[in-house]
């Protein structure tokens, strides 16, 4: 089956998230770990322009380092092009030009906004006029972060992070991140780490669900940067510094500058530190640059997948 093409291009921009606070719940049966999340979406962006092409393909390059980004179906870029061909039962090729401004392999969901990207993309291009809610079914199938970068602003995630329930976010927060030099940390190595330090001192989980702390909604709808920096949190982090224990230097290096607080983003090893506002935001990353950090200032809650031009 072929659907006619609406355009021969389409250029779509995708953004990358914080976990302003991760809760991780016990391991169950099936290998996964319920959480609650609170993701807000910044202003680090995937680019991705789809082509008409005879087969499915891919390029990219970035403001970042790519050196270890797939380009075979191992990217969730062409799966996502993959996934939507197949439901739409068509034999429709495209080439995907991926442009990365998110670290790669660096807790920020730069590969899920890729995907996100590539299903709004490849949706219009084909001429598919799928709806936001079926993008978001296609798009839960792909990974528990790929259904937010198609949403952005600022949402709770539960179940394995896909449920999505957008939260009230008055105002602007500025970040300041810190990305490393040193490599990646792979999602299900700190998930591993996290059930072995479990299993081995105690900072066992409660049991049952994780649930979202009410302070740190009520911060961001007062848009209070100060009181949301009290109550930022991230199980995850505990597994994260004990892969990469330089990380904790990068923490205490940002509260030494001048951050009102911060943590280890997602899975690592980016971390992200709250500032009061622009200026707090520049200050900081030059405090930081000048010890020889990699840092840099960006904001949130900004737009989800959206087609540019």
């Amino acid at each position: 089956m072929s659907l006619a093409l609406i355009a021969d291009r389409v250029h779509v921009r995708a953004p990358g998230k914080l976990n302003v606070f991760f809760g991780v719940g016990e391991v169950q049966a099936d290998g996964y770990h319920p959480v609650a999340s609170v993701y807000q979406a910044v202003s680090l962006f995937e680019d991705v322009v789809a082509t008409a092409a005879d087969e499915i393909t891919l390029s990219v390059t970035g403001d970042v380092d790519i050196s270890g980004v797939p380009l075979d179906d191992r990217n969730l870029a062409v799966r996502a092009a993959r996934l939507l061909a197949g439901v739409l039962g068509i034999d429709e090729g495209v080439h995907l030009d991926l442009h990365k401004g998110v670290p790669v392999a660096g807790g920020m969901g730069g590969g899920s906004a890729d995907a996100a990207a590539t299903l709004v993309a490849c949706n219009e291009l084909w001429g598919a006029q799928l709806s936001t809610a079926e993008l978001h079914e296609l798009a839960a199938k792909l990974g528990a972060d790929v259904p937010f970068a198609l949403l952005g602003g600022t949402a709770v995630g539960t179940g394995r992070g896909d449920e999505l329930t957008p939260a009230l976010a008055r105002g602007r927060i500025d970040w300041v991140l810190v990305t490393s030099t040193e490599g990646g940390l792979s999602t299900p190595t700190v998930y591993t780490r996290l059930d072995e330090l479990r299993s081995e001192v105690d900072i066992a989980p409660a049991r049952g669900v994780p649930t979202v702390e009410a302070a740190v909604l009520q911060a961001l709808r007062a848009g209070d940067a100060v009181a949301l920096a009290a109550t930022v949190h991230n199980d995850l982090q505990a597994a994260a510094l004990a892969l990469r224990p330089d990380l904790a230097d990068v923490l205490a290096a940002g509260r030494e500058a001048g951050a009102h607080g911060g943590l280890v983003s997602g899975s690592g090893p980016t971390v992200a530190f709250v500032a009061a506002d622009p200026d707090h935001a520049r200050e900081l990353a030059a405090a930081l640059s000048a010890r020889g950090h990699t840092a840099f200032a960006v904001h949130g809650p900004v737009h989800g997948a959206r087609i540019v031009g």
